[in-house]
């Protein structure tokens, strides 16, 4: 889980069941339109919203839905107030954490932060009490590593597309770069003909990461996590648990 949030990410918003699904796409919508609002309407020339709609499109929301936060992005107007915060703290046993949300209401949004993380044992500090302990890093998270074939092979081409790191995570591979050669890894790789990958993200990667041998406060991070990832103004969580 923790270190590769953005593997946990993708794992769960595929797995949603449908009684959640409007809960899954209002919350994908959310991040459509404020890349639409950010760098324009085109995914070909805005590379935030191109991922944005691939992750929409990954658990199969409708165009319409998704024409719909583009226009509300690029035409301004009501709903498109948006902006990106990253609350800092811990999980219990003292994991460091970061809370990145999209919401329209920052004091709605710290409220219910703080009150899901108090609940569960957990606590939010102050800007800098914890991002130190993180860098940004382009992903590309491939769920399935049996897809991607010669393994020997896909590994050099990676590394020729600029991947810094191959990580192998719970049957799948996640490569990892500097942020700014996100665009630039995943077009060389679909020139190469290497597969797409399940979700591609810019995220918050540890420095360093720590062991929770405790199996009770194991449970209570994952509770704590879960329970903020179902919140509609929470985008992800990250820690530094490995």
């Amino acid at each position: 889980m923790a270190r590769h949030s953005h593997w946990h990410n993708i794992q769960l918003t595929k797995g949603k069941a449908d009684a959640k699904k409007a809960g899954v796409f209002s919350k994908l919508a959310k991040a459509v339109t404020a890349a639409a609002k950010d760098g324009g309407g085109d995914p070909s020339f805005n590379f935030k919203l191109r991922m944005a709609i691939d992750a929409a499109k990954a658990v199969n929301m409708p165009k319409d839905n998704i024409e719909r936060a583009v226009a509300r992005g690029v035409g301004g107007g009501e709903g498109t107030a948006l902006e990106e915060v990253v609350y800092e703290g811990f999980t219990p046993g003292g994991v460091a954490m970061l809370v990145q949300c999209l919401t329209d209401n920052r004091n709605r949004t710290v409220a219910e932060v703080k009150n899901i993380v108090s609940k569960h044992g957990g606590s939010i500090g102050s800007a800098g009490s914890v991002m130190w302990m993180f860098e940004k890093k382009g992903t590309a998270s491939f769920l399935h590593a049996e897809a991607l074939g010669d393994r020997e092979l896909f590994e050099l081409t990676a590394i020729e597309s600029g991947a810094d790191s191959i990580l192998d995570i719970e049957g799948g591979v996640q490569l990892t770069c500097d942020p700014k050669d996100l665009k630039q890894m995943l077009e060389s790789l679909a020139g190469r003909g290497v597969p797409n990958p399940d979700g591609a993200a810019i995220e918050f990667v540890a420095k360093n990461t720590m062991k929770v041998e405790d199996e009770t406060i194991e449970t209570q991070i994952r509770e704590l996590v879960e329970a903020l990832e179902d919140n509609d103004d929470v985008e992800a969580v990250f820690t530094n648990e490995v």
